[in-house]
């Protein structure tokens, strides 16, 4: 029988259906059989390209609350530790296999696996016929690009997962296929070898905006060398004692590329997170949004990753998760212009707008954290106040600002959900220049690791005047002296701080303590001292002494339940957790 392949879909059902035949005799709308879909290849590329977006709060392609929750920079927000089942993945104490939203995720990026895998048959099958030779050898580098993409999300998270292929897919295997067939090395092996074929294939621009090219395939490549660098993810071999030299040269190599390249640091570190500068150089890859007014769709593109992450009584719809920790706000305090590493935590400081004190702080605070009196993304019509939290008893009163255009320019997604049209950043040049420096760094090269760190903090002292001028007199940033890059172990804690500050708020630093092997150490510490949080009086986060994080299992989520008893003994549990 002739497979019929659901392209879009939108409908709701209610209770009109009066008896089965009713419903068996329906006749799906928005189809389209195999042999139409397989004879167009580019519109199976651009079904494959479709899924980048194609994600919603409950599985968020760019996984903030696996980046960002499960650490030491936010909490969840909302409505309370019930207000969806993100609670369980920021304490880890109860997290099991059947969180609905680990499910989801499973599920939805296996779908768009599914939907590249596809596209490649379609190349494969009627590509030199339909696009000829060259150009069905780019579709296919950027298809197999995306691919990696997706599978480099699903190793992150769930480590041991099945590898499903084109040539899975043409032989019915799916699910014949065990999660155990490939060790971790062997399957980001896999996902390298796509990228690979991207960067060999891909021209350094392309003529259309949003298709992957060569640099993002070669910035791809060194993000998961420097993840293999360092181990196989789990803590007791991780870390500096399991570097592998090899790897962190290819770091190197792939990070020359980028270096050489067209893109760079954009001016104002502020301009990176406003929507006017979406695609600027410092975007390498980007999941692309839009608004409906801008690309001239009925709906437009809206990030829904996002969508619960606006601020409360700032937007219509703005549920107020994704909160800053305090641990995150004194990460950023700086004595002499440098951080406080040893003793930045001793203390609870926050700044108030228009009393400076002796305590200064990164630029980058200002531009990633929102904060009782002072202006929302800049906009002092929108200063925000302790009533713009939701639930400050449980969250505090920090907000987040990153992910969010400026209120003024008004609300294009809203009621009863909002969103907005801000890219994801999949990888920016700011972010990969920090790979490599941390790779010179385990490859003894302090001075020139020492060098980019400096750029990036040249680029965040130079970041106040243009958007946080109101902030001036309580900034102090210097750049790093000789001395700190004298050996490895200073200069590494210069590279780890730089990266927290930096990347802060943007779903990479759980998986930069994981990489680094002192997750359990780190988030541990951070549980015990979250718990205390006073904020002008008012505490929160006290949910924090139920937490803990335990080494050799939670490096890793589960596979969910519900993947595992599918197909009963297909698939196997992550270590530490009862299936």
């Amino acid at each position: 029988m002739k497979k019929i392949y659901i392209i879009a879909l939108a409908a709701t059902m209610t209770m009109g259906l009066t008896g089965c035949n009713d419903f068996l005799d329906y006749t799906p709308t928005a189809v389209v059989d195999e042999d139409k879909a397989f004879s167009d290849p580019e519109k199976m590329v651009n079904s494959a390209y479709a899924m980048l977006g194609d994600c919603w709060y409950s599985y968020p392609f760019n996984l903030w609350p696996y980046g960002d929750l499960a650490s030491d920079d936010c909490l969840k927000g909302g409505g309370g530790t019930g207000d969806t089942g993100y609670h369980d993945i920021e304490v880890w104490s109860s997290l099991t296999s059947t969180r609905g939203e680990l499910d989801e995720l499973w599920y939805r990026l296996f779908s768009a696996v599914s939907r590249c895998n596809r596209a490649l048959v379609s190349l494969e099958e009627n590509g030199n016929n339909v696009l000829g030779e060259q150009t069905t050898t780019e579709r296919k580098a950027e298809v197999r690009f995306l691919r990696a993409h997706f599978y480099f999300k699903l190793i992150s998270v769930f480590r041991q997962v099945p590898w499903i292929d084109e040539q899975v897919y043409k032989d019915k295997a799916t699910e014949k296929t065990s999660n155990t067939q490939y060790t971790y090395e062997q399957l980001f092996g896999k996902v390298i070898d796509d990228f690979k074929f991207a960067y060999d294939n891909l021209p350094e621009k392309q003529s259309e905006g949003g298709r992957v090219n060569k640099i993002a395939a070669a910035a791809y490549l060194a993000k998961c060398y420097l993840t293999l660098a360092w181990g196989d993810g789990y803590e007791a071999t991780d870390g500096v004692s399991h570097i592998n030299k090899d790897y962190m040269q290819k770091v190197v190599d792939y990070t020359d590329v980028v270096k050489a390249s067209r893109y760079g640091y954009l001016e104002d570190y502020g301009d990176i997170f406003l929507p006017d500068y979406k695609n600027s150089k410092e975007s390498i890859f980007a999941v692309q949004a839009s608004d409906y007014s801008a690309d001239h769709t009925r709906y437009g593109r809206a990030n829904w990753s996002n969508t619960l992450n606006g601020c409360w009584g700032i937007w219509s719809c703005g549920w107020d998760f994704h909160k800053p920790s305090q641990n995150l706000v004194n990460a950023y305090k700086t004595r002499n212009g440098l951080p406080e590493f040893t003793d930045y935590n001793d203390s609870d400081e926050y700044p108030v707008n228009g009393k400076p004190t002796a305590q200064k702080w990164d630029p980058r605070l200002f531009h990633t954290v929102g904060m009782p009196t002072f202006p929302y993304k800049y906009e002092s019509e929108y200063t925000l106040t302790k009533a713009n939290s939701r639930t400050p008893n449980t969250y505090g009163y920090y907000t987040s600002m990153k992910e969010v255009p400026q209120r003024s320019k008004g609300e294009s997604y809203n009621r009863p959900w909002q969103a907005f049209d801000m890219n994801d950043y999949v990888l920016r040049y700011t972010d990969v220049m920090l790979m490599r420096a941390e790779a010179l760094i385990e490859l003894g090269r302090l001075q020139e690791a020492r060098t980019i760190i400096n750029d990036i903090r040249q680029r965040a002292k130079n970041s106040i005047k243009k958007h946080i001028e109101y902030a001036a007199d309580q900034c102090d940033i210097a750049l790093y002296p000789e001395s700190y890059f004298q050996d490895k172990e200073t200069a590494r804690k210069c590279l780890r701080w730089e990266r927290r500050l930096e990347m802060g708020m943007e779903g990479s630093r759980f998986f930069d303590l994981r990489r680094w092997g002192i997750a359990s150490e780190t988030l541990n510490n951070y549980f015990k001292s979250e718990a205390k949080d006073v904020y002008d009086g008012q505490h929160y986060a006290e949910y924090y002494k139920d937490a803990h994080f335990t080494p050799g299992k939670n490096e890793f989520w589960p596979v969910p339940y519900n993947q595992l008893y599918y197909i009963p003994g297909l698939y196997t549990q992550n270590k530490g957790y009862d299936k």
